[in-house]
């Protein structure tokens, strides 16, 4: 996590378009409106019908393409993916699309989410000859698919993730068409949508849609494979059911405010986390700002339930490049300053109610307390619109251990003593989930909610691990 933001890592962002002879630059357009997804690295691989073309590299979108490189990226079928490391070291090996030739033929394939019996199945390829070119775990779903004994790329794929276990969302290409797929549990958003004269889309986010004039049909449903190609769409379901677990936190944090994600609008739920936070933990104050750009539309929702106005208290500089240049000598909350700054004039004599999306580690809040109070605030009052973060991420997010998680071993009051704000409350899970389901009476039946409660729908106990190591056999030769 980065030394001077104290914050969530976005988890991956996958693209992919069909049936369009400009099928490469669609695919830059949706990475570029899937940024938030992952900043670290990004990759394009293009088919013509016969070849395929690619260019990966680190950086942004914008930083890794030009109009120069996009015009290698000829072909009507094309698959993207914006990467922000979950497991694997920062090199050009990991960057994905990562692609294979095998028996079927020469295969590209985008993943968001994480393996959690990854490396298990990484040491029993090895032992029966297997060469890795990676250190990611999605290059285990390759090695998986060309080994396969099935026939037909969509029973190979089947086959393949019948062995992992785990979070993802996949796009696959191949000279054909593609193919997009979701765990049976449907962790990671996936979704299908059409361009006006019949190109089809697969994006993580609908934001990617809303950029290129797609039109939103459907999720993919957990579980679910749908192939894609000159035939159409294609729908197999091809795995047992599953209980649903979608990430709560792409509503709490990760998706982009204007995209639809698990069939809902992303807005109005967030917008809802803020009411309800404002039931639950009132407060006397004047003035109600937002934590950009992540906590500004709970704030919005706190303002509307609570009648304290809302203003922009805090500015965000949004054009920080992947680096910048510290002074040799220390400039105290340096790292917090380059990324946000008080607005002394809505802030001063004050009492200020300051809305954000989640306390990691604490040393952020705390840094953005003093700012508030430097600025001249009589009050600072915290109030987070979701639970407290208690357990990591196995699923696909980049979170610190649990020992790094204030939340794990400190009670409210203590985390409101050591950032230094007059009062501190989170919204309780029952208010989160009336926010999600937008009814009195919501639960988590259908979402994974690990990170605030520590119970884990995938299992992750020593019990699996040993039922997994059956799974050896497999590529004994």
């Amino acid at each position: 996590m980065s030394a001077f933001l104290d914050r969530w890592h976005e988890e991956c962002g996958i693209v992919g378009v069909f049936g369009h002879p400009e099928a490469g630059t669609l695919v830059y357009l949706a990475l570029y409106a899937l940024q938030h997804r992952g900043q670290e690295a990004s990759g394009i691989v293009a088919c013509d019908g016969s070849d395929f073309h690619a260019h990966k590299g680190v950086g942004l979108v914008t930083q890794v393409f030009s109009e120069e490189r996009l015009r290698i990226l000829r072909g009507h079928i094309a698959i993207g993916h914006n990467r922000y490391a979950t497991t694997g070291a920062s090199s050009i090996a990991n960057i994905q699309p990562l692609s294979i030739c095998c028996a079927g033929g020469e295969i590209s394939m985008a993943h968001n989410g994480n393996l959690v019996n990854a490396d298990l199945l990484r040491r029993a390829l090895k032992a029966t000859g297997a060469i890795f070119q990676s250190t990611t775990d999605s290059e285990v779903i390759l090695h998986l698919i060309a080994r396969s004994r099935e026939t037909g790329l969509v029973a190979q794929i089947a086959d393949a993730l019948r062995q992992v276990r785990g979070a993802y969302s996949l796009v696959f290409l191949t000279r054909e068409g593609l193919i997009g797929v979701r765990d049976p549990h449907g962790v990671r958003p996936l979704a299908l949508g059409r361009l006006a004269g019949g190109s089809v889309m697969l994006a993580s986010e609908t934001c990617a849609f809303d950029l290129i004039g797609a039109e939103y049909l459907r999720d993919v449903a957990p579980g679910e494979i749908v192939r894609i190609n000159e035939k159409g769409i294609a729908s197999f379901t091809p795995f047992p059911e599953a209980e649903p677990a979608r990430c709560v936190f792409e509503h709490v944090y990760f998706a982009r405010p204007d995209s639809r994600v698990f069939t809902q609008p992303v807005h109005g739920i967030r917008k809802r986390l803020g009411q309800e936070l404002a039931r639950e933990s009132p407060v006397a104050a004047d003035i109600v700002i937002a934590v950009p750009d992540s906590g500004v539309t709970a704030a919005l929702g706190f303002a509307e339930v609570s009648g304290i106005p809302f203003d922009t208290g805090l500015i965000r500089n949004h054009y920080i490049g992947r680096t910048f240049i510290e002074p040799q000598q220390s400039i105290r909350h340096f790292g917090v300053k380059v990324k946000l700054n008080a607005v002394r004039e809505v802030i001063e004599g004050r009492r200020v109610v300051v809305v954000d999306d989640s306390i990691v580690r604490g040393t952020t809040s705390r840094k953005i307390v003093k700012m508030i109070r430097a600025a001249g605030a009589k009050e600072i009052h915290m109030r987070i619109s979701a639970p407290p973060t208690v357990s990591p991420c196995f699923y696909g997010i980049d979170t610190p251990t649990r020992q790094e998680l204030i939340a794990a071993d400190h009670t409210e009051d203590e985390i409101r003593k050591q950032i230094t704000a007059d009062s501190l409350k989170y919204l309780s899970m029952a208010g989160m989930f009336r926010a999600v389901y937008n009814k009195p009476d919501g639960d988590n039946r259908h979402f994974c909610a690990a990170c605030f409660s520590g119970n884990y729908p995938i299992p992750l106990d020593e019990a699996a691990v040993k039922e997994e190591t059956a799974q050896m056999a497999l590529f004994e030769v």
